[in-house]
C-alpha cells in the first residue's frame, strides 16, 4: 500500500512545542518512525506538512489515484477547515484522522472535528502511535496484516 501522511499548522514544531502535551519527539523522528513502520509492512509512506491550508488542499486533491490511503493530524484546522473538508470528500482516497493529544480532555473548541466526517474514523490521544494505528487499520482492511 502507499500512505500520505498529512500534518498541519505546528506540527513541524514536535518536539518543541507544548512537549508536556506533544512529547519529545521531533517531526522528523516521527516520519522516519513512520517510514520504517510502513517499510516493515510491505508498504511506502511519503510525509507532508504545511502550516498553509491552500497546501494542505493541494496534498489531498494530489494524493487521487497516487495513495492507497490518507493520515492526517489537520491540527488546528480540524475545528474550523470546511475547506479541508471538501477536498476530502472530493477525492476517492480514504482517511484516517488522528491528533496526538486526547483533544476531549482540552480546551472545549479542540472537541469539534469539521473535518472528521469525511473520514473512515478518528483516533486521538494516543500519541504517536495513533499514526501508527491508522497505518495498520489500512493495511489490515486490504487484507494485508
Amino acid at each position: 500500500m502507499k500512505f500520505l501522511i498529512i500534518n498541519g499548522p505546528n506540527l513541524n514544531l514536535l518536539g518543541k512545542r507544548e512537549p508536556g502535551i506533544y512529547g519529545e519527539n521531533t517531526y522528523e523522528s516521527l516520519c522516519k518512525r513512520l517510514k520504517d513502520f510502513a517499510a516493515a509492512h510491505d508498504s511506502q509512506l511519503d510525509c507532508f506538512q504545511s502550516n498553509h491550508e491552500g497546501a494542505i488542499i493541494d496534498a489531498i486533491h494530489g494524493a487521487d489515484g497516487v495513495y492507497d490511503a490518507i493520515v492526517m493530524n489537520p491540527g488546528a484546522f480540524t475545528h474550523y477547515s470546511y475547506a479541508i473538508l471538501d477536498a476530502l470528500k472530493a477525492v476517492d482516497v480514504p482517511c484516517i484522522e488522528v491528533h496526538i493529544s486526547n483533544v476531549h480532555q482540552r480546551e472545549e473548541f479542540r472537541h469539534k472535528s469539521v473535518t472528521a466526517p469525511a473520514c473512515v474514523g478518528q483516533i486521538c490521544g494516543l500519541g504517536l502511535y495513533g499514526y501508527e494505528a491508522a497505518i495498520r487499520y489500512f493495511l489490515e482492511e486490504n487484507g494485508r496484516p
